[in-house]
């Protein structure tokens, strides 16, 4: 299936070194959310209770991204909208904590999204999302001085989809590329993606015509469907499938690039939001790279890898309460 695309430049195998080195500039799109994550500690039995966990943290796929660059050291950006409560409040002082520097629309009448999440005791989770406020963001709160100077511009799937959500972050992207910034999409999420048919969402992601593109195996699988994810790279000329313990899979329109990069495998209780942490180390190893000029698989490499070892400070770092108070 032939999916047209704007037409962008091809990414260039290398870029000169920068006169003095500087860390990636990345503005993430998206939600910020709060978590409720129960943990049964055996299986759910109907009508009566059984004993675990149960906790509330700061959520949202794209607020993810943006606390993961800032701490790998990039200037990280997020924008996002919340409801005017307790909750949006606390959620975007925990980010600042990290270091995000966050742009927050406070959207009257809506609350601050939430996300219900069920993790069983393998590690695997299912959301209930209920996304309030985060949907409510209109192109014209999407201020160009937010993206200027920006080395790319990172957009959950999630910030595509909806009215008037999706049109923000089509305008978002406009104004990056216009910046001459990257912009970076994940799939996040089979299911909101593919609403519409196989074909709406193909178009969707030509219209955001990504420079790179993030999908786990399933995303992959669920939109092309078939298993090969070479597909891909029709949407992008770059694609990164997250593979989990098995590690990752980076495919390149130029040369017909692809090779795979490991991780070690580890017991994770919850893995609620590695995929947005790899996200992030990739771009950081990956533009940093760019930047020192190095030749264009080296760079991509550089993102696996890194992305990897991201992933896993996530899947053993502690995860603190959020704040309320």
């Amino acid at each position: 299936m032939s999916v047209p695309a704007r037409p962008r430049p091809p990414l260039p195998a290398s870029r000169p070194p920068l006169s003095a080195p500087r860390p990636p500039r990345v503005v993430v799109l998206g939600d910020l959310t709060a978590d409720v994550v129960l943990a049964p500690e055996r299986p759910l039995v109907r009508a009566t209770d059984v004993p675990g966990r149960v906790a509330i943290r700061q959520g949202g796929s794209a607020a993810n991204t943006a606390r993961w660059l800032a701490r790998l050291g990039a200037r990280s950006t997020l924008v996002c909208a919340i409801g005017r409560d307790a909750v949006g409040r606390g959620l975007v002082a925990a980010l600042e904590a990290d270091g995000v520097a966050v742009h927050a629309i406070r959207v009257a009448g809506a609350r601050t999204g939430r996300i219900g999440i069920l993790v069983t005791p393998d590690g695997e989770r299912s959301f209930v999302a209920d996304r309030g406020a985060a949907q409510l963001m209109r192109p014209e709160d999407v201020r160009p001085a937010w993206l200027e100077r920006a080395d790319a511009v990172h957009l959950p799937a999630y910030s595509l989809l909806g009215e008037p959500l999706g049109r923000a972050g089509l305008a978002a992207i406009r104004l990056a590329v216009a910046g001459g910034a990257l912009v970076c999409v994940d799939l996040a999420s089979a299911v909101p993606l593919m609403a519409g048919g196989r074909d709406a969402a193909l178009a969707l992601l030509a219209r955001a015509a990504p420079d790179l593109l993030f999908a786990t195996e399933g995303e992959a699988t669920a939109l092309l469907g078939r298993p090969d994810p070479s597909g891909l790279l029709r949407v992008a000329p770059v694609v990164v499938v997250k593979r989990g313990p098995r590690g990752a899979t980076v495919l390149a329109r130029e040369g017909g690039l692809r090779f795979d990069v490991a991780t070690r495998p580890l017991a994770a209780i919850d893995t609620t939001g590695a995929g947005d942490a790899f996200d992030a180390g990739f771009l950081m190893g990956w533009l940093s790279a760019r930047a020192a000029g190095s030749h264009a698989t080296a760079a991509l490499r550089r993102g696996a890898t890194a992305g990897n070892r991201a992933a896993a400070r996530h899947l053993t770092a502690t995860r603190p309460e959020l704040a309320l108070g």
